[in-house]
């Protein structure tokens, strides 16, 4: 038997998260709202199998694509999806399953039809657009940030965002963390500026130099933020770009980033 999209483990941790729907007028209370656990079923659905919006399924009850487009949007402007993210990261600190000795980053590109905010022409796919996630992971893989930009953006231009895009990981007495001690990734963000700045913030930058020889080792640390990247992309929403407007995109990421922290709990 499938397993539902919205389980009730995850409607608990989300509901509290959702703004209070609006009042309805007493003598004049208009149709009646959607029941906002089956928007959401909506909107994973989209998430996951990369429909078009107006293609959703009438037979789920959701109500039409557009219903479920305009409340991915106000919640996104409520900042649902990013505190979603955040419960899952609090919870998954207080487990100790968060492992911060060491993290990872690294990008992947996704073609965007049709252009849109934050996209940029692809030089690894004949100039074609697309969009960048940049995703740092924990040592498990854990996704803790992830941002996009257009495909043209270099992977070093964005390590810093990437880094202070943590947030403050409850879960545990004391101070929030917020910075993991190692930083591993590729040849791609060698930059000694940018090192320097990793270590104003307290994390040791492993990153191998260009035009070196190959088997520095970090490729034993860094596989698992590429197996995050690809289940990433195992979302089809995220893997082929159709929404041309920048918040509704950053919003599938937010949500894809925290059902992946779910799959750790």
């Amino acid at each position: 038997m499938a397993k539902p999209l919205v389980s009730d483990a995850l409607w608990e941790r989300i509901e509290p998260l959702l703004p209070p729907p609006k009042p309805r007028h007493f003598w004049h209370p208009g149709r009646k709202p959607i029941d906002r656990r089956k928007v959401l079923c909506g909107i994973i659905f989209v998430l996951k199998t990369g429909i078009p919006w107006e293609e959703l399924p009438q037979e789920m009850g959701c109500g039409c694509g557009m219903t479920c487009w305009n409340y991915l949007q106000a919640w996104q402007r409520a900042g649902v999806w990013q505190r979603l993210h955040e419960v899952f990261l609090a919870e998954l600190q207080e487990a100790d399953r968060i492992d911060w000795s060491r993290a990872a980053v690294d990008s992947t590109h996704a073609r965007a039809l049709g252009g849109g905010e934050k996209t940029g022409k692809n030089p690894t796919d004949r100039r074609k657009l697309g969009t960048k996630h940049h995703v740092l992971t924990d040592a498990n893989g854990i996704p803790l940030a992830t941002t996009i930009t257009g495909s043209n953006v270099p992977d070093v231009k964005e390590v810093l965002n990437v880094v202070d895009a943590v947030p403050n990981v409850k879960g545990k007495v004391g101070h929030p963390r917020k910075r993991p001690d190692k930083l591993y990734a590729d040849r791609a963000y060698d930059s000694e500026p940018h090192r320097e700045e990793l270590r104003k913030r307290g994390i040791d930058p492993e990153i191998p130099h260009r035009r070196t020889e190959h088997g520095s080792g970090c490729g034993v640390y860094r596989w698992v933020v590429e197996r995050t990247n690809s289940w990433l992309h195992s979302f089809r929403k995220l893997r082929l770009r159709t929404d041309r407007t920048a918040p509704i995109h950053e919003a599938f990421v937010s949500l894809a980033s925290a059902l992946i922290c779910s799959w750790f709990l």
